[in-house]
C-alpha cells in the first residue's frame, strides 16, 4: 500500500480542525490590535501543525490565474527549448523529470526520482546586477526562453505580488516568536533569497509504493505560500503520523513553515513534512513559492526560544550555506558541487 494512503485521515469533522484558515484581512487592513491577534493565531497554527490557509491574502485572483496560464503555457513548450534552460548553480531554470529526489530527507527514504517537472526564477537581476557581476553564489539571473515577453511578464508580476505578500507577515511572525514586530527585517533586506518554482505533474502511470509526484520532505525556506488547481494530489502528514490531503480552499494560499523558521525557534515551530502523488488521470499544476532571509544571513535560535532548561539544539549557521548543502543532497546537477 501506498505511503500516503496506510494511515489517511478518513472523514476529518472539518478541515478548518486540521489546518486553520487564517484570515489576513484586518492586519493587511491595519486595525487596531489585529497584529497581536494574528500573532496568536500564527503562534496556535504554527506550534500545532506547521500548516495554514491564508485568507484576504491580498494578491489579486487575476495574477494568480495569469501565473497558471504562464506555467501552463511554459510547460507545453518543447523539451528542447526547455532544455536549453535547465538549472544551473543557483537553481535557477528548467528541471526535467528524474532529475530530482528527496534522497537526503529525514521523512522517508526515497528510491525513486520525483515525478514532476518544475521552471525555477527567482529576483530578475540584470546583467549589470552587482551580484551577477562579481558572480556570488545564489544570486544569479532568471533564465527564460526566447521570445516568451507575456509569459516572463505574468510570472515576474505572480513573484512581486508574492514577495509583497510575505514580507507584509513577517512582523507577525516575529510577534508570535515573543520577539519585537521588526526582528526578522535585516535577514530580509537587499534581496532575500526567494525561489517560485512553476511545477507540472504528468498523470502517473507507476503509483507504486515509494512512487511520488513529490517524495515526502520538508522545506528548506522560512516559510511557503502555495497555490493549487483543483487537481488533487498533495498529503500533509499531521502530528499523528497520518497523512490528510488538504482541499483547496478558494481565495487562499496553504502556506507552510520551513527548516529555517524551526531553526529560528529552537523547533518551537514545526516544518511538516508533506508530498505529492497524481493519481487524479490528469496534468496536476501546482506554485510554489519560497521565502527566505538574505543568503549571507546567520541563523541562530532566537532568544525568546532559548532558555537554562531549553538550550539552543542548532549552532548558528550561514543561510547560503544551508541552502547549498540542501541543494547538493536533493538535486542531481549539483551532486559533486563543493561549494
Amino acid at each position: 500500500m501506498h505511503l500516503f494512503k496506510q494511515h489517511a485521515v478518513k472523514d476529518p469533522e472539518s478541515v478548518s480542525q486540521l489546518i486553520p484558515v487564517i484570515d489576513f484581512g484586518p492586519y493587511f487592513a491595519g486595525e487596531p490590535g489585529a497584529l497581536d491577534r494574528l500573532a496568536e493565531q500564527l503562534c496556535h497554527a504554527c506550534e500545532n501543525i506547521g500548516f495554514f490557509y491564508a485568507a484576504n491574502h491580498g494578491v489579486p485572483q487575476d495574477i494568480i490565474d495569469r501565473g497558471f496560464a504562464a506555467s501552463r503555457h511554459f510547460h507545453a513548450l518543447p523539451l528542447a527549448e526547455k532544455m536549453r534552460l535547465t538549472l544551473n548553480e543557483a537553481n535557477i531554470g528548467y528541471m526535467p523529470m528524474n532529475a530530482s529526489m528527496q534522497a537526503a530527507s529525514t521523512v522517508h527514504k526515497a528510491t525513486k526520482p520525483n515525478q514532476n517537472e518544475s521552471f525555477f526564477i527567482s529576483h530578475d537581476r540584470g546583467a549589470d546586477h552587482p551580484d551577477v557581476l562579481a558572480n556570488v553564489p545564489l544570486r544569479g539571473r532568471n533564465q527564460w526562453p526566447e521570445g516568451q515577453s507575456e509569459m516572463r511578464r505574468d510570472m515576474v508580476a505572480y513573484f512581486d505580488a508574492l514577495r509583497a505578500m510575505c514580507s507584509r507577515i513577517l512582523p507577525a511572525f516575529a510577534v508570535a516568536l515573543d520577539m519585537p514586530q521588526d526582528t526578522f527585517a535585516p535577514f530580509f533586506a537587499n534581496e532575500e533569497h526567494i525561489n517560485l518554482r512553476f511545477l507540472h505533474y504528468p498523470p502517473q502511470e507507476d503509483t507504486s509504493e515509494n512512487t511520488f509526484g513529490t517524495a515526502p520532505h520538508t522545506d528548506n525556506s522560512f516559510m511557503t505560500a502555495l497555490a493549487r488547481t483543483d487537481v488533487p494530489g498533495l498529503a500533509v502528514r499531521l502530528p499523528s503520523g497520518e497523512w490528510f490531503a488538504p482541499p483547496v480552499i478558494p481565495g487562499t494560499f496553504l502556506v507552510n513553515l520551513g527548516n529555517m523558521m524551526r531553526r529560528w525557534s529552537n523547533d518551537r515551530f514545526l516544518s511538516t513534512p508533506h508530498g505529492v502523488i497524481n493519481e487524479s488521470g490528469t496534468d496536476r499544476y501546482s506554485i510554489a513559492y519560497f521565502h527566505s532571509p538574505n543568503p549571507a544571513s546567520t541563523i541562530a535560535c532566537l532568544p525568546s526560544c532559548v532558555s537554562a532548561d531549553n538550550p539552543a539544539r542548532y549552532p548558528p549557521a550561514v543561510y547560503g550555506d544551508l541552502v547549498k548543502e540542501f541543494y547538493r543532497k536533493n538535486y542531481f546537477h549539483q551532486k559533486g558541487h563543493g561549494s
